[in-house]
C-alpha cells in the first residue's frame, strides 16, 4: 500500500468547506420544496433531494466537513427557514445523511476515476436510502407508528417501503446524484480548489477495498444507524415534539423565493473570502480523509 505523506486542511479551510457545504445544499432543499410531485399508480416520483451537492463536495474536498455541513443545512434552511423543525427526529436524518456522504467521500480516492466516483455517489444514496426505510420499517414493528397502507400495493411495510426505496435509488439517486455527480467531480477536480487556494488531494494512493471498509467504519456505522433510529423512535414518544409555521401555506410558494437569497449570500461570500485569501498567502494544501 502506497503510504505518501497526506496535506492537510487548515482550520479555516475546513470551515469554508463545512460553510460552503451547508449554504449550497440548504439552498437545493428550499428549490425541492418548489418542484412538483408526480405519481404512476401508487408511486410516487419526487425529486427528494439534490445529493450531488455534497457528493461532489465530499469527494473534492473534505468528507466530514461537507457531510456535515450538509446535513446542517438541510436542517437549518430546509426546514427552520420554510417553518418547520421535528424536534429530536432531526437527529436521524442528520446521522443518516452525514453518515451516507461521508462514507461516499472516504470511498473516492481518485477524484478522477469515474468508477470510483460512480461507485461512491451510488453507495451513499443507498445507505441514506437503506438507513431511512430500515427506521421507518422498525418504527411499524415496534409499534410507534401505523402502517399508512397505499392503495394498489399489498398491506405489507416491507413492500410498501422496500419500493419506496427501489424508487429514491433509482429516480432520485441516478438523476440527481449519479449522473451530475459524474459529470462535475472528475471536471472540476484540479480546478476548482486552486480558485479557492487550495491544493487537490493527491490522487495516486493506491487503496484495496480493505483499506477503506475497515473495522471500526463499519462498527461505526452500524452505531450511528442504531443511534438515528433510536432518535426517531424517541421522537415518536412523549419525548417528541416538533415546531411548525407554515409559511408556504399561509403565503403561497412566493415565500420561498426571498428566503432562498440567504443561503445564495452565504455561499458567495465564502467564495469571495477564499479567493481574497488566495491571494493574500499560500495554503497548506488538502487533507484526505483521515
Amino acid at each position: 500500500m502506497n503510504t505518501q505523506a497526506r496535506f492537510t486542511l487548515t482550520q479555516s479551510q475546513k470551515m469554508m468547506v463545512f460553510i460552503l457545504s451547508m449554504s449550497l445544499y440548504g439552498l437545493s432543499n428550499m428549490i425541492t420544496e418548489l418542484i412538483p410531485k408526480f405519481y404512476l399508480g401508487p408511486i410516487e416520483l419526487s425529486v427528494e433531494y439534490f445529493a450531488f451537492i455534497p457528493l461532489s463536495l465530499a469527494m473534492i474536498f473534505h468528507p466530514l466537513y461537507a457531510a456535515i455541513g450538509a446535513s446542517l443545512g438541510e436542517i437549518i434552511f430546509g426546514e427552520i427557514m420554510l417553518g418547520q423543525f421535528g424536534g429530536i427526529g432531526e437527529l436521524e436524518k442528520f446521522i443518516a445523511f452525514s453518515l451516507a456522504i461521508f462514507i461516499a467521500g472516504v470511498i473516492v480516492r481518485n477524484p478522477e476515476n469515474k468508477k470510483q466516483v460512480a461507485l461512491g455517489a451510488m453507495i451513499g444514496v443507498i445507505i441514506h436510502q437503506f438507513i431511512s426505510m430500515s427506521v421507518d420499517i422498525l418504527k411499524v414493528w415496534v409499534g410507534v407508528e401505523e402502517l399508512e397502507a397505499v392503495e394498489g400495493l399489498a398491506e405489507s411495510v416491507v413492500v410498501i417501503e422496500g419500493l419506496a426505496f427501489l424508487n429514491d435509488v433509482l429516480f432520485s439517486g441516478i438523476l440527481f446524484a449519479l449522473l451530475p455527480t459524474l459529470y462535475l467531480v472528475p471536471r472540476l477536480y484540479g480546478k476548482i480548489e486552486p480558485l479557492l487556494g487550495m491544493k487537490p488531494r493527491k490522487n495516486d494512493l493506491q487503496l484495496g477495498l480493505s483499506d477503506i471498509v475497515t473495522a471500526p467504519l463499519v462498527l461505526g456505522g452500524v452505531v450511528l444507524a442504531s443511534l438515528s433510529f433510536l432518535f426517531e423512535y424517541l421522537s415518536e414518544t412523549t419525548f417528541g415534539w416538533e415546531w411548525e409555521a407554515p409559511l408556504v401555506d399561509h403565503f403561497g410558494e412566493w415565500v420561498v423565493y426571498p428566503l432562498m437569497a440567504v443561503p445564495v449570500i452565504v455561499a458567495v461570500g465564502v467564495i469571495i473570502y477564499l479567493v481574497k485569501r488566495k491571494s493574500k498567502k499560500t495554503t497548506d494544501g488538502y487533507s484526505e480523509v483521515v
